[in-house]
């Protein structure tokens, strides 16, 4: 099981878009729309949130992300009658970035306040670092941290499924990863840094299990981050 995702929006069809797309990015995780009113047209129905929520609850929990302030009220309303309060969490993120970041954390089996947080996480205070010259260079560990820095040869760089392949492989070890300097387990701080082919990724890693986490992020860069 994992945690789930109920997506509030006032419009059904960028409800249905948001789960679409965040169903790419991770597949066994349960998303549910909850878009529009109960005839069809803009706003937001309790009913649709409540279902939403009931859909997406696997029993790990379940994350609300909601477009616009009367969505997070309805959401709010659905939780107050909600028969488990404690396993429904409403994020203060946006609504697409932070359900795909969301979902990807969910896939990779966070628990219910580590996918709020990935949801949350945003690019904020993400400096995106100077173009560094070089790369395809492994380190050898040095005080306990582990490096690899490569020039990023996929076609499109680390946009969104390469960047989500990257967060979960970063997220499996007992260690800290970062990408040229930002959390590599936040997507949207990935995304944030706008690594397109060609840029030089320096991946860096402390903890129990660097050495293996920077040897399964080698791996995965030379596969071309699943697009090889």
């Amino acid at each position: 099981m994992t945690v789930g995702l109920a997506i509030v929006s006032h419009s059904a069809r960028i409800a249905e878009g948001v789960v679409e797309l965040a169903a790419q990015m991770a597949p066994s995780v349960a998303i549910a729309a909850a878009g529009g009113t109960d005839d069809g047209s803009l706003g937001t129905s309790f009913d649709r949130v409540q279902a939403a929520i009931a859909e997406a609850d696997s029993g790990d929990g379940v994350v609300v992300l909601c477009d616009l302030g009367s969505a997070v009220l309805t959401a709010q309303t659905a939780l107050d009658f909600a028969e488990a309060p404690e396993r429904i969490r409403i994020a203060d993120a946006p609504l697409v970035e932070g359900a795909v970041a969301a979902a990807v954390a969910a896939e990779g089996g966070a628990g219910l306040e580590q996918v709020v947080a990935a949801a949350e996480s945003g690019p904020q205070g993400a400096a995106r670092p100077e173009p560094t010259e070089g790369g395809g260079a492994v380190v050898e560990p040095e005080d306990g941290a582990a490096v690899l820095e490569l020039e990023l040869e996929n076609e499109h760089g680390l946009h969104a499924r390469p960047a989500a392949l990257l967060v979960r492989a970063a997220g499996g070890f007992e260690a800290e990863v970062t990408v040229n300097g930002v959390d590599a387990s936040s997507l949207l701080r990935v995304l944030a840094l706008g690594l397109d082919r060609g840029a030089i990724a320096r991946f860096e890693a402390t903890g129990p299990q660097a050495r293996e986490a920077i040897a399964a992020i080698r791996e995965l860069a030379e596969s071309g981050f699943g697009e090889g």
